[in-house]
């Protein structure tokens, strides 16, 4: 699926335009890089990023070797037309030295947080190590964790109706855990209720 990109772009005097990939759900600055014209246009016909490396003189395509590319999800530019932002999903480290970003960890932002919990839940789900409750939830099947969704959601209810505060939140966080296992086990995801909530938003602006 093709992805738009800006027309009249300002590339420097090498042809080039810095581009900074950012973490579609977490926000996270990922990385930073240069493209030219065809690696724009490749990068919005392919919806994968691609970039021209400066020390290979030649275009890549992010991943293509780890198998970590970068599905962009929308490109925009700066006002002065000589930047661009690519928002994207990352299948996996976007840096080179397997880190998740080419910055290092930096302190998450609140979707960021909600991010990093999907992360640890969907390797937990794949690697099932032991002692793990996220593992145990799976391995007693998506009905039994719905159980749990049902009786978080009912403790949330008696701290909120109690007007206790600092309960509610203790709550609310186990409930909005169990969910993501649940969601994960359901074929859906955070990241896929972020992007409901995005499209409610943008319907009613």
């Amino acid at each position: 699926m093709a992805v738009a990109v800006p027309g009249e772009l300002k590339y420097d005097a090498n042809g080039l335009i810095p581009v900074i990939v950012q973490d579609r759900f977490s926000g996270d600055v990922l990385m930073m890089a240069f493209a030219n014209a065809e690696a724009v246009r490749l990068t919005g016909e392919t919806a994968t990023a691609h970039f021209w490396s400066r020390s290979r003189g030649k275009l890549w395509k992010k991943g293509e070797t780890s198998g970590n590319v970068l599905r962009v999800r929308e490109v925009r530019t700066d006002c002065d037309r000589d930047c661009l932002l690519v928002v994207a999903d990352p299948a996996g480290p976007t840096c080179h030295t397997e880190a998740r970003t080419c910055f290092g960890e930096t302190s998450p932002t609140e979707a960021g947080i909600l991010a990093e919990l999907e992360r640890v839940i969907v390797a937990r789900l794949a690697e099932r190590p032991a002692g793990s409750y996220t593992a145990s939830l799976a391995d007693r099947g998506l009905d039994h964790t719905l159980k749990k969704v049902g009786e978080e959601a009912t403790e949330f209810v008696l701290a909120a109706k109690g007007r206790d505060a600092d309960r509610a939140a203790e709550e609310a966080a186990d409930l909005l855990y169990h969910l993501g296992v649940a969601l994960q086990q359901s074929g859906a995801s955070l990241a896929r209720v972020l992007d409901v909530l995005r499209e409610r938003r943008e319907k009613r602006t």
